[in-house]
């Protein structure tokens, strides 16, 4: 699964997911709730690329 970065630097990565915020580990990016925001800055995902 392809890790995506935020402008601010936070990487996304599936592995990890984002359990911090309801995000289990193993989540690909294109299947994070349409609510979730970057938890550094509070970007919206259309603003990732993908490294």
């Amino acid at each position: 699964m392809d890790k995506y970065e935020c402008p601010c630097g936070y990487v996304y990565d599936p592995e990890c997911g984002d359990p911090e915020n309801g995000v289990e580990p193993e989540t690909a990016f294109e299947d994070l709730p349409e609510d979730w925001v970057c938890p550094k800055c509070g970007a919206e995902q259309e603003y990732f690329e993908k490294v």
